[in-house]
């Protein structure tokens, strides 16, 4: 398992078309992926719940990956959300 803080460079946030690429992202993974906030844990494979995270830029999350291509995972997912397009 590993766990990692990771803040969010992208200008828009996690809006709709962000949230669906980050969900495209976890999904290449057989990992468990989870975003937590502060007070919520969400699966990054689902639309719907990263949705209800509504994070902005320059907010911090955390990424749980469990799996057999944790690695793999963490760092795509963290390429993803530290872009600055």
């Amino acid at each position: 398992m590993i766990t990692k803080k990771i803040t969010i460079k992208l200008p828009t946030g996690l809006e709709a078309r962000p949230v669906a690429l980050l969900v495209q992202v976890a999904s290449h993974y057989d990992s468990t992926i989870y975003v937590e906030t502060e007070n919520k844990r969400v699966n990054a494979k689902s639309i719907m719940g990263m949705m209800t995270l509504g994070l902005a830029a320059g907010e911090e999350v955390t990424v749980v990956v469990d799996g057999p291509d944790e690695e793999a995972a963490i760092d795509n997912i963290e390429k993803y959300l530290s872009c600055k397009e």
